[in-house]
């Protein structure tokens, strides 16, 4: 189903931070003239200040190059590759037998740049890994459509929607509804541990840099079972590539419980380039009640 609450609901979470239309975001086009997009701000105010830079295309769906002076990275993005799969290099291999070909993992290369593209554990944490793997799929929080945590929700085969404003930033996933907002300016520290953690940003020249603590131990960062403490550590790197059609993402992993070093995942994020490109509902917690649920139910008498 569409999502016609999204963009009131990226308005109410925001507040003032945005103050220019956030609807269009088209490429640019080589040698296009530089238009500020045409509207009005909230409710009850009257044209919105343009954002300082030149514009990408021309006419009132161009977008602005840089937002308060920052790369402006609005738009909708999604990763392609095997990577919810598995973040270290594996092989092809059957998953459901039953269903012959279909949903069968495929083939993939390691997005880890360093540790010869594997996960440092330690010897308990290789330990909780197997155990995940014997369990799967009913071990695995994305088959109980619990949130993804970071930095899976990034690379999960679903698109996410980046929302820059002038101050704090939201990013809003497609997968089970989840979102988190990125404090750019106050930076508060965790009181409880979630699934999504607490985000602190800020800029380091043209990279947006977020620093993710306060999870809980209960996410996976992928189908292999690959996991991690409640003490673990994210530091993202968000970089707008020449041409403005796909960010460079890198991820920085700290769990000394879980690792015995940090380690670090790099892959492109490519815009959704669709005219009518938005983020649908994607409700999954009705198609994991079986799973969670189904040996619970009353069997019928015979």
């Amino acid at each position: 189903m569409r999502k016609p609450f999204a963009h009131a609901f990226i308005s109410i979470v925001l507040g003032s931070a945005v103050t220019f239309p956030i609807a269009a975001e088209q490429p640019a086009r080589q040698g296009a003239p530089s238009t500020p997009p045409q509207g009005s701000g909230r409710s009850g105010q009257g044209p919105s200040t343009p954002a300082q830079g030149r514009g990408r295309g021309s006419g009132p769906t161009a977008q602005l190059n840089r937002i308060a002076g920052h790369p402006n990275l609005n738009g909708i993005w999604q990763a392609i590759n095997t990577a919810n799969w598995n973040l270290e290099g594996h092989s092809a291999a059957p998953a459901f037998p039953q269903l012959g070909a279909l949903f069968a993992v495929p083939a993939g290369q390691s997005v880890i740049i360093d540790n010869n593209g594997t996960i440092p554990y330690t010897p308990d944490g290789l330990k909780k890994r197997q155990e995940n793997q014997a369990g799967w799929p009913k071990s695995d929080p994305e088959a109980k459509c619990y949130m993804a945590g970071l930095p899976r929700a990034t690379y999960m085969p679903y698109p996410f929607q980046i929302v820059q404003g002038e101050k704090d930033i939201l990013f809003v996933y497609e997968y089970a509804g989840a979102n988190r907002t990125v404090h750019m300016t106050n930076h508060p520290e965790a009181i409880v541990d979630t699934w999504m953690g607490l985000s602190n940003g800020k800029w380091e020249g043209d990279t947006l840099v977020i620093d993710v603590k306060g999870f809980n131990d209960q996410s996976w960062f992928d189908r292999a079972g690959n996991h991690h403490s409640d003490a673990l550590t994210v530091t993202e790197r968000y970089s707008l590539a020449p041409g403005g059609n796909h960010l460079n993402y890198e991820a920085r992993i700290e769990d000394p419980k879980t690792f015995t070093r940090p380690w670090t995942i790099r892959m492109p994020l490519y815009r959704r380039l669709e005219a009518n490109a938005q983020l649908l509902e994607y409700k999954c917690v009705e198609f994991s009640d079986e799973l969670l649920y189904g040996d619970l139910k009353k069997k019928p008498s015979k």
